[in-house]
């Protein structure tokens, strides 16, 4: 079992529906969602081009999914998680953008967000002990040889090689596109997103996700709150 944590907007918020719906599946529910209608694209293309991303379910990345550490468990993980969001105050991104990155589409804040830097450093340096070394199948899976020096210096030293300068934030919605179909489906997304993404979305807590088998989907296991954020119920 991998685990991971990763900021995902509540249940109920109307991005996490949207784009449930979007990739054909429910994080939290763990339940397969009946797509929607998209204009030019047909049901079986839609899925192959969200398959990636509805495996891992709507998330932002702040520690990229790691086996844990020889004697450590999913509830040591869980206090650790919640010990850390009690620490760190809550905060919004005030817009969210569409963006490609390399060849897959993304929602991404629309400018610099500092406070998210800072999360996700925070969190890879604070969750640090609880996570296993690499594998190496697993480094080899990074392709390294395709790594600056310093991102497969971080791969080895965190597990992930976009953390601290590398990291980007963003909520991965494709799989790769072809520069061919990259038009057709910025459009698709903007009429689908554009009207939920220009209101700010509160960042106020944080989510341990578990992969049960390697392959398998992602589900939530729990949300923990941020520092002055309404105490939500895990999942």
């Amino acid at each position: 079992m991998r685990h991971a944590v990763y900021f995902a907007p509540d249940a109920a918020h109307p991005l996490t529906r949207m784009a449930a719906a979007w990739l054909g599946r429910d994080a939290f529910a763990d339940a397969a969602i009946a797509p929607p209608h998209v204009a030019g694209f047909a049901a079986a293309d839609l899925k192959a081009l969200t398959a990636e991303p509805a495996r891992y379910g709507f998330h932002g990345t702040l520690v990229a999914p790691f086996h844990l550490a020889a004697g450590r468990t999913a509830g040591d993980l869980d206090r650790a998680a919640g010990a850390f969001a009690a620490s760190h105050a809550a905060f919004a991104i005030p817009r969210l953008a569409i963006r490609r990155i390399g060849h897959f589409f993304a929602l991404v804040p629309a400018d610099t967000l500092p406070a998210m830097d800072a999360l996700a450093a925070d969190a890879v340096d604070h969750l640090a002990p609880l996570r296993a070394p690499l594998s190496d199948a697993d480094i080899a899976r990074r392709n390294p040889e395709r790594l600056t020096e310093r991102q497969r210096a971080y791969l080895l030293r965190y597990g992930y090689p976009y953390v601290r300068e590398e990291f980007r934030f963003h909520m991965t919605l494709t799989g790769p596109v072809a520069n061919a179909d990259a038009p057709r489906v910025a459009a698709a997304l903007d009429t689908i997103f554009a009207p939920l993404i220009a209101a700010p979305v509160a960042v106020d807590s944080i989510a341990v996700f578990a992969e049960p088998e390697r392959g398998g989907p992602f589900v939530v296991r729990a949300l923990h709150p941020l520092a002055a954020a309404e105490t939500r119920k895990s999942a």
